[in-house]
C-alpha cells in the first residue's frame, strides 16, 4: 500500500478514469479526481474518502491552472498526473461534421494541452514525478468513422514522444497510455464488433502497474490486440487499406 502519495486524474467521472481513481484510492493514494460532472465525483468521494473531487472543464485554460493550484494547496505535492479526458461521436464522424471535429480536437487534444500547461513549470522545477497522457490504439493509424478521434489521439501520441525528450532531462517521466477497446459509455456508442474488449477495471489494473511498477514509455493493452495493431501500423498503406476494408464489411459505414 502506498501512503500519502497524490495522483491527479482527469476524466475521472466514468470509464477508465473512474476505475483508475478507485484503483489508486484502494491502494492508499490520495486521488484528485477531475471531470465536468461534479455529482459523479461526489459519488466517488462517498464511496472512497481517498478520492477528492476537483470539478474541471479541461477546455478552460484558466480553470485548469486554478484547479491545479487548489490541488497543490490541499496536498502540497502531486506525484503523478494522468490526463485522460476524451470524447468520441462515431455517428457524426460518418459524415464530415466540422463542428464535431473541432469539438473532439478541443477536448481530446487541446484539453490535454491545457492540463499539461497547468503542471509544466511545476514538474520542470520539481525535477521528479510523472505526467501520463491517455491516447489510444486509434492513434496508430486512421480508422473508419473515426477521423477526428484518430487524429486527436495520434496528435497526443506524437506530443508525448516529443515531451519525453524534454522532460527526461528534468528527471520527469512521461508515459503514454494506449488502450484497446474498453467497455465505457463512449465505446457503448459503437455499432460494430469490438475485438478483445475489456472492462474498465482491467484497464485500471494495467495502468496502475505501468505507472507504479514499470518504467516503460507506453502502457498498452490488451497485448495481443495492441501488438497486432502495431504490426498493422508498419505495413505499406496499400496492404493496410485492404485489410481494414475487408473488416469494414462488418461495420455499418
Amino acid at each position: 500500500m502506498q501512503e500519502n502519495k497524490v495522483i491527479w486524474i482527469t476524466g475521472a467521472s466514468s470509464g477508465i478514469g473512474k476505475a483508475l481513481s478507485i484503483k489508486f484510492a484502494n491502494e492508499g493514494w490520495h486521488v484528485a479526481a477531475s471531470a465536468r460532472r461534479e455529482n459523479l465525483l461526489k459519488e466517488l468521494n462517498q464511496q472512497n474518502k481517498n478520492i477528492h473531487p476537483f470539478p474541471l472543464d479541461v477546455t478552460d485554460i484558466e480553470q485548469c491552472k486554478t484547479i491545479f493550484k487548489n490541488i497543490i494547496e490541499k496536498f502540497k505535492d502531486i506525484e503523478i498526473c494522468v490526463f485522460g479526458t476524451g470524447i468520441h461521436d462515431p455517428q457524426s464522424e460518418k459524415e464530415f461534421n466540422l463542428e464535431k471535429i473541432r469539438k473532439i480536437m478541443e477536448v481530446n487534444y487541446f484539453g490535454t494541452m491545457n492540463s499539461i500547461n497547468s503542471v509544466y513549470n511545476y514538474y520542470k522545477d520539481k525535477k521528479s514525478g510523472q505526467i501520463s497522457i491517455v491516447s489510444s490504439v486509434a492513434g496508430y493509424r486512421g480508422l473508419p468513422a473515426a477521423g477526428a478521434y484518430c487524429a486527436s489521439k495520434s496528435a497526443l501520441t506524437s506530443f508525448a514522444e516529443s515531451l519525453h525528450f524534454e522532460m527526461k532531462r528534468k528527471n520527469v517521466r512521461i508515459s503514454l497510455i494506449s488502450p484497446g477497446f474498453i467497455k465505457t459509455p463512449m465505446t457503448d456508442q459503437n455499432d460494430f464488433p469490438m475485438p478483445m474488449i475489456k472492462s474498465p477495471e482491467f484497464a485500471a489494473e494495467q495502468i496502475y502497474t505501468g505507472l507504479t511498477k514499470r518504467k516503460t514509455f507506453e502502457i498498452h493493452f490488451p497485448k495481443v490486440f495492441t501488438y497486432f495493431l502495431k504490426f498493422l501500423s508498419i505495413l505499406p498503406s496499400s496492404i493496410y487499406f485492404k485489410i481494414v476494408e475487408k473488416g469494414m464489411k462488418k461495420i455499418n459505414y
